[in-house]
């Protein structure tokens, strides 16, 4: 009965040495995920690294998984930094979430739109065309 009590701290420190390192790989697993991804997508992973940021239970083909979502930064033009995730599931990658790419008009020669004919009765589309603001008219 002294053994057991002897040996239950060496087995919960063989068992927390096991969990780490199983999450280090999972760990390298996941940056080399995200620096694949970002290669695939024209982004810079900035600083080659990702982190944990949750855990989530997903069911996956009726069985009951645990899934990781990585937070990592990455780089459009190399002057940002916007997040990016991605989900794991063991050693399978299952989602991605990454930054998008907004566009903007140039400021200096803004070019008005041509006007939009006038909507018919026939027309049954309901998007309104936006035009660019002139910057002559803003409200300050």
């Amino acid at each position: 009965m002294d053994t057991l009590f002897e040996l239950l701290p060496l087995l919960v420190l063989l068992a927390l040495v096991g969990a780490w390192l199983k999450l280090s790989r999972a760990r390298e697993l996941a940056v080399a995920e995200a620096r694949r991804q970002c290669e695939r997508h024209g982004l810079q992973l900035l600083d080659e690294t990702v982190g944990l940021s949750g855990l989530r239970l997903r069911r996956l083909h009726g069985q009951r998984r645990i899934e990781r979502c990585y937070g990592f930064e990455v780089s459009i033009d190399g002057n940002d930094r916007e997040p990016g995730r991605l989900w794991m599931v063991g050693d399978a990658f299952t989602g991605l979430s990454l930054p998008t790419i907004e566009t903007r008009l140039p400021e200096a020669s803004p070019v008005p739109a041509p006007a939009s004919p006038p909507a018919t009765r026939g027309d049954r589309s309901n998007v309104v065309p936006l035009r660019p603001r002139d910057d002559q008219r803003r409200l300050h």
